[in-house]
């Protein structure tokens, strides 16, 4: 511990070997003020600060909270000169489509770095990229605000209309609210490659094939390891989760019970969609294919003219859509018939959605693209006939909310407005849960809520509070500390 006139700080890591835990632990003293920073090594992390009536309890409050560290296996260390844990960021390549003709496209909105993630419902267009923004436009491509998340964003997945993004900081981050919150941390040592969240459960593949589920309150339920590395896919219902990797897909019990069929695939699954009924897994070896649900028996097969990025469908999977590695995106009826390609225009469409007769692409030059795919539009656009791109600028003042990391960052209430809702941090076996002080809720349910700014016996009004499946509360709108 180093000192300099009332302010010290310790530094710990615990580092494993052989893919291990990865990350660091700092305690820093400044009179009756002890700030906490931790996180994966090399990252900036998160932070916490806290105000006690005495220099004496602040020290107190610090050395407990190290030695509670030690014990678990952190050492003292020197911050940098242990190199961070590599990250894999998706390494794609794009070349010119051979369509012969190019997608009607409605909009054009350029995020300015690669992007992944998407999302879309019925009020908003969701598009994560690889810098850690995360934009919301509506349907017509006006942009309404813009999250600036940590690390780059992976993927951006949806629960019931809870928005989630994760990122390569190794957290998942809940959008729902204006102030945008680590719902949860995933171990250091997975190098996170998709997500899928089903009812508050969080599903994650990674790259070297590994499936780990972990439930509402951030605690890892179970995990298994699939035959194949470089888990692209994965998607869950009630019936089983569906883990997609190089030697095709797996479908495991929700509960961890075990495998409850194994499906090799025509090339590494590089993508996955799910309607009621099928799984669809867009492969390496240029198609999509689609598995039933109860059996994993290969019910189609959608060729395509090189490797398959992503693929989609609308409801009930009446169509197809993939997007290739070529820039070109295809659309096939249910049993496998190619419709039409064309041209993106963008670049290839490494994810997609499609609603309400258009398609929305995200690709390799990090854009969101609106496609019109009603038959009229795209008979129009096979005759060479589309309509001029409009390209979507940012307004000049664009609402943007970043993560909360610490309790000050937080905004503060006198007194409960009337119809909000009251949440109490207590303590309880061990870990520091939430539960809900207002009438009318079940106090024996915890509360999903941001781990930044929780603290033993704070009070906090929240918007509202709906119930989740398998007895949890999750947040909608703002969350205010209540003095």
């Amino acid at each position: 511990m180093s000192t300099a006139s009332t302010v010290s700080t310790t530094y710990l890591e615990l580092s494993q070997e052989g893919g291990g835990a990865h990350k660091f632990y700092e305690v820093t003293v400044d009179g009756q003020t002890v700030t906490v920073r931790y996180g994966r090594i090399g990252a900036a992390g998160q932070t916490q600060t806290t105000t006690f009536p005495t220099v004496e309890k602040a020290r107190a409050a610090a050395a407990k909270k190290v030695g509670e560290k030690v014990r678990k296996g952190y050492a003292p260390a020197v911050q940098g000169q242990r190199a961070p844990r590599q990250v894999t960021r998706r390494q794609v390549s794009s070349a010119p489509s051979t369509a012969r003709a190019v997608a009607p496209v409605l909009w054009r909105f350029r995020t300015g770095s690669a992007a992944f993630g998407i999302h879309v419902d019925d009020d908003r267009c969701w598009v994560g990229n690889q810098a850690g923004d995360v934009y919301t436009l509506d349907h017509e491509g006006a942009v309404l605000a813009r999250f600036s998340l940590p690390d780059g964003v992976k993927c951006l997945v949806a629960d019931d209309f809870w928005i989630y993004a994760g990122c390569d900081d190794g957290k998942v981050y809940d959008l729902s609210s204006k102030l945008p919150f680590a719902a949860y941390d995933i171990a250091a040592d997975v190098d996170i490659f998709w997500l899928d969240i089903h009812e508050g459960v969080l599903d994650v593949s990674d790259r070297d094939g590994r499936l780990t589920v972990i439930d509402h309150e951030d605690e890892h339920q179970w995990s298994r390891r699939s035959q194949g590395e470089h888990a692209w896919m994965v998607r869950a219902d009630d019936r089983a989760v569906y883990h997609g990797h190089h030697r095709g897909v797996t479908a495991y019990a929700p509960d961890g019970g075990g495998e409850l069929w194994h499906t090799p695939t025509k090339g590494g699954v590089l993508f996955g969609w799910q309607e009621q009924d099928a799984v669809y897994a867009g492969t390496a070896h240029r198609v999509v294919q689609r598995l039933s649900k109860h059996t994993g028996a290969v019910e189609a097969t959608y060729a395509c003219d090189a490797p398959v990025y992503s693929c989609a469908t609308s409801p009930g999977g009446r169509f197809v859509f993939a997007g290739d590695a070529a820039s070109s995106v295809y659309c096939f009826d249910r049993d496998g018939r190619r419709l039409w390609k064309l041209g993106t225009g963008s670049g290839s469409a490494l994810s997609m959605q499609y609603r309400d007769e258009r398609l929305y692409l995200v690709t390799t030059d990090g854009s969101l693209v609106c496609v019109d795919a009603s038959e009229a539009a795209i008979s129009a656009a096979q005759q060479g006939t589309v309509p001029v791109v409009r390209d979507v600028k940012l307004a000049a003042a664009l609402p943007t909310y970043a993560p909360a990391t610490a309790a000050t960052a937080v905004s503060t209430v006198d007194r409960a407005p009337a119809g909000a809702v009251v949440v109490e941090c207590v303590q309880e076996s061990g870990r520091l849960r939430v539960h809900v002080v207002s009438d009318g809720y079940d106090s024996s349910w915890n509360v999903q809520f941001p781990r930044a700014i929780r603290e033993p016996g704070a009070r906090y009004v929240v918007d509202a509070l709906h119930p989740a499946a398998g007895g949890f509360y999750r947040v909608r709108g703002d969350i205010r500390r209540l003095l």
